[in-house]
């Protein structure tokens, strides 16, 4: 039987069922917007260093770029997992029932654990014929291959720091992700310096320092979670999978893991196909990607406001605050898209001579991908929030199925016929910006639908406990 506590909020804690939401908001986005840049800064740190540091800088950007959609393939399932742990958490925490959060929180963690080592494996054991299947150069393959197996050695702590932030998030708690990422982050750039230039490690070496961040990351949330006041408090000796919360978890997850590899298969040909073009292709890409992807860790914010908001005022029953939870998010990404947007694509060449100095030609090929994704990825951000918002009323299946479909099949389709017409990179990366559009209109009109039935139905129950 589980109870039910009023409990008074912890200050690190943000109010999401009371009082106006923008302000509140910005409060919960920006420490995990600026969390997220950080973390894009230390990988980006990785890829400076190897590009400017490296014996063969060129080929190691090339390798360290080329295996970022493999690794995400491998371990979105149970990233996605964590996405089912901060609604579950959520709904949980908006309902004021601490006994359900308990529960939670232990079969996440261990959850995450498990994840983490079966993840590991399969890495370590598939790195080489799944880079050969994307047909990744034979100058490249062989460093590739070793940054892959390395960096597959740190899953159980990526999975673990994933899964703690996930529940401080659900309580509202971006402040201590920052910390630890701020912390950690300054952890990795260092050892990139004294592995790559002290020790010419060259890609094992940025490798290495990653994952030796990534388990100080796991020390650090897991050290949080022991240390909290609350609901949330993690006790080591009570780590257990609870049968009911693994299936909350499981209904959100699944769906949300499903969707983030089919993202990461359709990333996976597009890769491939961008490999078609070369190594100087690839190391631009990279570097390209490295650039706008400050642009979607900071609208990604948003999509965890919208979905963390939108569960505790499910939980709550607040029903009135979940408009204007979409509006204020969708607001907000919009004009922080555009700014950024515009902004990377304008001061594009001396942003990508950081990456690769002397290197014209893959500035130039870098200056294609920031020219058509750059500049749209406001796009993907509306899209975000409408896929969090969908999950945060509890359509985590019908937002994969919309995923798959709009985004997923429409860029493999995409691939294989106005790509295969016309072999060109800006006719590649179109299919970001168009793909976008039509999922974030089907996003938002499905929450429209499923958020009225979700109402009618909650309230005939209310009627009926009530009668």
């Amino acid at each position: 039987m589980s109870t039910k506590a009023v409990r008074p909020r912890v200050k690190k804690e943000v109010n999401m069922t009371e009082g106006p939401l923008f302000g509140k908001i910005v409060l919960f986005a920006l420490p995990l917007m600026l969390s997220g840049i950080l973390q894009l800064l230390y990988n980006a740190a990785d890829i400076v260093v190897v590009g400017r540091f490296a014996e063969n800088g060129q080929t190691a950007l090339a390798a360290v770029g080329s295996t970022g959609a493999l690794t995400n393939l491998i371990v979105n399932l149970f990233i996605g997992l964590s996405v089912g742990t901060s609604v579950a958490v959520s709904h949980a925490l908006g309902a004021r029932n601490d006994e359900d959060v308990h529960k939670l929180v232990h079969t996440s963690i261990l959850t995450s654990l498990i994840g983490g080592v079966i993840v590991s494996l399969i890495g370590i054991l598939l790195s080489r014929p799944l880079l050969a299947l994307m047909d990744t150069p034979e100058t490249v393959i062989n460093h590739s291959v070793l940054y892959m197996r390395i960096i597959f050695l740190g899953m159980p702590a990526q999975m673990l720091y994933n899964y703690g932030a996930a529940v401080l998030r659900a309580k509202g708690d971006t402040k201590r992700p920052l910390f630890i990422l701020a912390l950690t982050g300054l952890v990795n750039v260092a050892l990139n310096l004294i592995l790559v230039m002290g020790f010419h490690l060259d890609v094992a070496g940025v490798a290495i320092a990653t994952i030796t961040a990534q388990y100080l990351s796991a020390l650090l949330s897991t050290y949080f979670l022991i240390r909290d006041r609350g609901a949330c408090h993690l006790e080591l000796k009570r780590l257990h999978i609870d049968r009911r919360s693994f299936l909350r978890i499981l209904r959100i997850g699944i769906p949300a893991g499903i969707q983030g590899m089919a993202f990461s298969i359709s990333n996976v040909l597009i890769q491939s196909s961008v490999n078609s073009f070369g190594e100087t292709a690839m190391a631009g890409n990279t570097a390209g990607s490295n650039l706008d992807g400050f642009i979607y860790i900071a609208l990604n914010a948003l999509y965890h406001a919208a979905l963390t908001f939108t569960g505790q005022n499910v939980g709550a029953k607040k029903w009135e605050r979940l408009n204007r939870v979409l509006f204020n998010c969708a607001a907000i990404v919009l004009v922080l898209g555009l700014v950024m947007g515009f902004g990377i694509y304008l001061l594009g060449e001396p942003l990508l001579t950081i990456y690769a100095p002397g290197e014209p030609e893959v500035i130039e090929w870098g200056m294609i991908r920031l020219k058509y994704l750059a500049t749209t990825y406001f796009l993907c951000g509306l899209m975000e929030v409408g896929c969090g918002m969908l999950r945060g009323i509890g359509q985590s299946f019908t937002s994969m199925i919309i995923s798959l479909t709009g985004t997923c099949a429409m860029r493999v389709i995409w691939i294989f016929t106005i790509f295969a017409l016309n072999h060109t990179m800006p006719t590649l990366y179109l299919s970001y910006p168009v793909t976008w559009i039509i999922t974030c209109a089907v996003d938002f009109i499905c929450y429209a639908i499923f958020k009225r039935k979700l109402i009618a139905r909650i309230n005939a129950l209310d009627a009926v406990h009530a009668a």
